[in-house]
Formats: C-alpha cells, structure tokens, sequence
C-alpha cells in the first residue's frame, strides 16, 4: 500500500486569538521563522485584520522602524529585512490574476517573503506551498479565529510551539 505524500504535507489548526497583543505576539513569531520563497496568503473580510497582522509580522523584521502603511492603493509595497526582502501585497483592486505577473509576483514568490492579502486575485498563479491564514471576527471586539492551512511539510515544523 502507498503513502499519499502530498496528505502527509497538508495541515490546518484553527485557534482564537483574545486582544491585539496576542495577534502582535503571533504575527512577531511566525516573522522568525518565515524564510524567503514563503508565502503567506491572508484571508478574511474588510477589517478582520489582515493589514495589522502584516504590519506587526513586517515591524518586527525590519532593521530600521519605519511607516508600513496598507498596500491598498499601491498595490505592493517592498522592504528589506533581516530575512531578506518582504513583499506585502492587497489585492482586493485586480480583476484578473494577469495583473499579479505584471506586478512582478511569480519572481517575489520565488526570491522574497509575500504576504498577500486577497489572494483568490491570484488564480492559478497562487503557490502550492503557501501557508493561508484566514481571519474570522468573533463577538469580542479585538478577537479573531485564526484558521491555518498549509500544503507543504515546511509549515508542519515552522508553526511547531507556536499553535495548537
């Protein structure tokens, strides 16, 4: 009987995160563990903090502070780090996962960290080995269910201790 690999690389946890400090907490944890050629896709609706989580992973990789402002309006904004170059990514605004290769996201998948907010934009051209976080809002204010799910042996290992 054969082992199904790709069963064995595929994982989901969902979890509750109670305030903002605890979201900053987890965001600031999974940035040390986050190499080039990761993806993160960040899903969930308009304010159930897709943009804070990336700010706070973001913050917490740069050598210098610096204003991570939302890539809402320009689409992608670029930042070295001392994990290499960070690709933050918001693209509620394309129609057409065509425009994610004119921004230049099939080379950043490869090369750089991408947090990417609304990536159902990316079609096909989303990466098999990426980790998703989706944000669902609860009742309490400041609180958020997490659902993680990933499909590569990479994640199993790098959110070991960090979630359930």
């Amino acid at each position: 009987m054969g082992v199904n690999v790709a069963a064995m690389s595929r994982g989901s946890t969902t979890f509750h995160i109670n305030s903002e400090q605890a979201t900053c907490a987890f965001a600031r944890t999974l940035g040390t563990r986050l190499q080039p050629g990761d993806s993160v896709l960040l899903e969930g609706g308009i304010g159930a903090g897709k943009t804070f989580f990336a700010r706070q992973l973001i913050q917490s990789l740069l050598t210098e502070p610096e204003d991570v402002p939302s890539p809402t309006f320009t689409l992608v904004q670029v930042y070295d780090s001392t994990s290499g170059e960070i690709w933050h990514c918001d693209l509620y605004r394309l129609t057409d996962p065509a425009q994610c290769i004119e921004l230049g996201l099939e080379e950043a998948f490869e090369s750089a960290i991408c947090l990417i907010e609304w990536p159902d934009r990316l079609g096909s051209l989303t990466p098999e080995d990426a980790l998703t976080i989706r944000f669902s809002e609860t009742a309490q204010e400041d609180a958020r269910e997490l659902s993680l799910n990933w499909h590569g042996a990479k994640w199993k290992s790098r959110l070991e201790g960090i979630v359930g």
